[in-house]
Parts: structure tokens; C-alpha cells; sequence
């Protein structure tokens, strides 16, 4: 994670005017080391805001996640990714991008970069906005520097749930491909099996989404621990998916909902509280 393709730098806005450099650094700092702080304070109306940069990308992602909202001397901050300016973006012509659609209108860049950040490095990801109202249009790219990684992704998230819709996965054209019709989407469809074959025997990693609640931490360690040993766990409650990571293989994903699967799992299973849930499994970098 310490490449310089992961972002370490936030933007901290809506700050007091009695906010100082040292003041955020010493709050930051309290989540990982930082390595600078910028402040610009601009004569007009306008609120003050920063820049923080951290040395690591997990560091400037965690602090993302706990101070985005959090009050600072009686103002709600706002915390973000650090825009690059465009004349400093990276040049992405010749990578592979990945097309996804039928996002949910909740769905943000962040959440697809997250949900696509398994498969291997990404270069860029967003999600297309309508320049009147400001509103998600519904799908989004995601770029791979590797072609592999980019044809994983397509055919590992492609049917998957991201918030409370299915997505669609395809190579990028220069206008997204028409929405497929039921009979496509029946004639078209690849089984489980086919998917499981393609995939590495590397594949350490199962997706599970479409989850309505209940959602936990908890509830995914407890109901994949008897498949084996469990390296870690992300998850996305408000999302409806998560992320489970193992140490070997997990050959058991094709069939998890088979008797034999259902035998293994631990009396009770709680996904029998999880409803319409779909798994996935893929290989991480």
C-alpha cells in the first residue's frame, strides 16, 4: 500500500478560523504519522480549509473515515481525498478500463474504488455525475495498469450487489453499452461454476454482498471461520457488503449453498438472517 499510486493526502474543509496548522496535526496525528499540513486561509467569505498529507495511504484512509464529520472547534469538518490538478494527472490512455453500471444512486467514486481495489492497482476510478444536478447518472469506470487484473474484475463483480442494486461489469467503449434486456441477461449469463474455473487457485478472497441486514463484522467471521482460517475482514454494513479474506483458497465458495456446504457450516448459521446475498471470490495483489 505504500505506492505512489495510493492517495496519503486529504482535504480538510469547512474549517473555523481559529483553526491552526498545529491544531490539525495534533488531532491527525493521533490516527498516523503525517508529514505535512498546509493551510489556506483566503481573504474573502470563504472558510478556511487544508491540506494533510500522511506518509501512508491506510494511515490518510482511516483518518478519513473517523474525522469526515467530526466537529473542530464547534464546525463540522469536511474531509476528502486531495484533488490532483489536471494538468498533474496521470496519463491513463493505455490502461485497462472497466465499465460498471447499474450503480445505485448512493453509490460514490470512493465506494466503487473500494469495492474494485481487491483485483489489483487502479490508476483511476469515478463515478459520472450530471453537470446540472449534480447527481450520480448511474454508472461509473474503474482503470487497471494490469489487463488481468482489469479481466478479473469483470468477471468476478459483473451480477454482483453494490448497495441495493446488481451491477453490471464490461470493457469500457467510448459510450457505456445499452442496458441488456432480460433475454440477454437469461441467454448470456454465466454459471457459477464457469466463473469459480476461471479464477486463480490463488483466489483468497470472497466478496458477499446483497446482505438487507444485520451485517457485521461478527456475523462474517462467525459464518465463514469453519471454512477456514480468516486473515481479515472488511466490511460495508450501509452498503449491504463485505470482504472476507483467507488464508488458502476458498474452494468451497461455488457451492456454498449446497447440502454439504449447509452441513459444514455452524449450527444455526447466521446467514440464514442475511437475505438475497451473493458471494465471489477473486485473487488480491
Amino acid at each position: 500500500m505504500d505506492d505512489e499510486t495510493y492517495p496519503k493526502t486529504l482535504y480538510v474543509g469547512n474549517l473555523s478560523r481559529d483553526v491552526t496548522e498545529i491544531l490539525i496535526l495534533q488531532l491527525f496525528t493521533q490516527i498516523g504519522p503525517c508529514k505535512s499540513c498546509k493551510m489556506i486561509t483566503e481573504h474573502t467569505s470563504n472558510d478556511p480549509y487544508c491540506f494533510v498529507e500522511f506518509f501512508e495511504h491506510r494511515d490518510a484512509a482511516a483518518a478519513l473515515a473517523a474525522m469526515n464529520g467530526r466537529k473542530i472547534l464547534g464546525k463540522e469538518v469536511k474531509v476528502n481525498w486531495a484533488t490532483t490538478p489536471s494538468s498533474q494527472k496521470k496519463d491513463t490512455s493505455n490502461h485497462f478500463h472497466v465499465f460498471v453500471g447499474d450503480l445505485s444512486p448512493e453509490i460514490t467514486t470512493e465506494d466503487v474504488k473500494a469495492a474494485f481495489a481487491p483485483f489489483g492497482k487502479i490508476s483511476d476510478a469515478r463515478v459520472v455525475k450530471d453537470m446540472t444536478t449534480g447527481k450520480s447518472k448511474g454508472y461509473g469506470f474503474v482503470s487497471f495498469y494490469n489487463k488481468l487484473d482489469a479481466e478479473n474484475a469483470i468477471i468476478n463483480m459483473g451480477g454482483q450487489w453494490l448497495g441495493g442494486r446488481q451491477i453490471r461489469t464490461n470493457w469500457a467503449t467510448r459510450k457505456p453499452p445499452a442496458p441488456k434486456t432480460a433475454q440477454d441477461n437469461g441467454s448470456k449469463q454465466l454459471r457459477f461454476d464457469d466463473v469459480v474455473s476461471q479464477s486463480s487457485p490463488q483466489n483468497c478472497t470472497v466478496y458477499c454482498g446483497g446482505i438487507q441486514s444485520g451485517l457485521s463484522e461478527h456475523v462474517m467471521r462467525q459464518t465463514f471461520s469453519p471454512f477456514g482460517q480468516i486473515m481479515e475482514i472488511r466490511v460495508f454494513p450501509e452498503k449491504g457488503y463485505s470482504f472476507i479474506r483467507q488464508s488458502q483458497s476458498p474452494a468451497w465458495v461455488g457451492s456454498f449453498g449446497s447440502p454439504s456446504a449447509q452441513a459444514a457450516a455452524p449450527p444455526g448459521s447466521v446467514m440464514s438472517n442475511l437475505a438475497n446475498f451473493s458471494m465471489a471470490g477473486y485473487q488480491t495483489q
